[in-house]
């Protein structure tokens, strides 16, 4: 990827991660003041779509979560298929540590959390939670330290974020897709199908795969798994580039380029504001402490930086990859601290794992505080830390 492309890219993230955290004040702000009940009436309001006999009949939140994310996931999707073609993800070497690191920042989180929540029916469910990094908020806290974090590390928590989302996906795909329908998964694979010969003949036009992307959509959506799959189904298909052809000009490209503010300063804003309203009334300090919230919040603020931390501690240690260049120990782990930034994945996934609202109050509780803790002291850390010697940045253009 060149670095002009990773500067636009962290500069997007992180103006979105800074309206991100304004949208999640608003909705803690709206579910907890007079105007409450009308926060929850809109998200429960029904919308109807229906053509030919054919309809999709959900409340407002779930127009959200299963249509408004999908295109969050084309937006991912894209962004995965680039980095591992030609970008920081397209070799070996390249792609090792953040790979290892992703690796350690899924499992110990999922594992502190399935230790607090082992004798909890039903809990553990949501061993996913907090396995995930939200890199436009980890990105927002980052643009808030300007020059004082080597370059070297946000390309590091770029491509690692993405592999964790590459990770967040294949888990969406086999632990939290249930009664699957015959027919509507064969539609979905045939218009999958589809999607790969509009590849394979070389058509460049953007058109004909977003109308069989949302054929495909509506058929994942009946079929039982997430239709957040069929976003990442139509981006794999979208073709990068060939030969010489401009880069801006590449179907991929073009289309990334036209998503990722819609999905930055739209998307996620939208997202956080109907899913982060968590009604404080009634909550103590004992209700963190129960095995659902205290789970995901240590999944998050310990477990996160323990295994990205350890994990790339030990593949330096053996030589198998060498540290982010220009980057000490004290910053990668102020780096290591913000990937417990859960917030928009860890979210969405206990919307998945959960549907009861019991279960939705304990989830939006563990995640914003392991978010917030996460996002305080990695800030706190790389303050610190931070390089008083001038440094190339991206971002700053120097």
């Amino acid at each position: 990827m060149r670095l002009s492309t990773i500067r636009a890219f962290l500069q997007t993230e992180a103006s979105g991660g800074v309206l991100l955290m304004i949208a999640s004040a608003a909705a803690l702000i709206w579910a907890n003041s007079a105007a409450a009940p009308l926060y929850q009436t809109i998200l429960d309001l029904p919308l109807a779509v229906t053509a030919g006999g054919v309809g999709i009949d959900k409340p407002i939140l779930l127009w959200i979560n299963d249509g408004l994310m999908a295109i969050f996931f084309l937006l991912v999707g894209l962004e995965i298929k680039r980095e591992v073609m030609e970008g920081e993800l397209s070799s070996r070497s390249k792609a090792m540590l953040p790979g290892i690191a992703a690796t350690g920042g899924m499992v110990v989180p999922a594992l502190i959390y399935a230790a607090f929540t082992w004798n909890t029916p039903g809990a553990l469910q949501g061993w996913a939670i907090p396995a995930a990094t939200d890199i436009a908020f980890a990105v927002g806290v980052l643009a808030l330290l300007g020059r004082g974090v080597p370059a070297s590390l946000r390309v590091f928590l770029l491509a690692l974020a993405i592999m964790d989302d590459l990770g967040a996906i294949l888990i969406i795909a086999v632990f939290y897709s249930h009664g699957l329908e015959p027919l509507a998964l064969a539609l979905a694979a045939v218009a999958g199908l589809g999607l790969a010969l509009l590849n394979r003949s070389g058509v460049r036009s953007l058109a004909p795969y977003l109308l069989l992307g949302l054929v495909l959509w509506v058929c994942v959506l009946k079929s039982g798994l997430h239709a957040t799959l069929a976003g990442v189904a139509l981006a794999f298909a979208i073709p990068l580039r060939e030969g010489r052809e401009d880069e801006e000009k590449a179907p991929l490209n073009r289309l990334e380029h036209a998503l990722h503010p819609w999905v930055a300063f739209f998307i996620m804003p939208v997202f956080a504001l109907a899913n982060a309203g968590v009604p404080l009334d009634g909550i103590t300090p004992a209700s963190l402490a129960e095995p659902i919230p205290i789970g995901i919040l240590l999944g998050l603020f310990v477990g996160k930086q323990a295994g990205v931390g350890f994990a790339v501690w030990l593949t330096v240690r053996l030589g198998l990859a060498p540290l982010p260049a220009g980057a000490s120990w004290v910053q990668f782990y102020g780096v290591a601290v913000l990937t417990g930034i859960g917030f928009t994945m860890s979210l969405f996934i206990g919307t998945l794992a959960f549907s009861d609202p019991e279960h939705a109050v304990a989830v939006r509780l563990g995640v914003l505080s392991g978010s917030l803790l996460s996002a305080l002291l990695g800030y706190v850390i790389l303050r610190a830390a931070a390089v008083r010697s001038p440094a190339r940045v991206v971002g700053t253009g120097r």
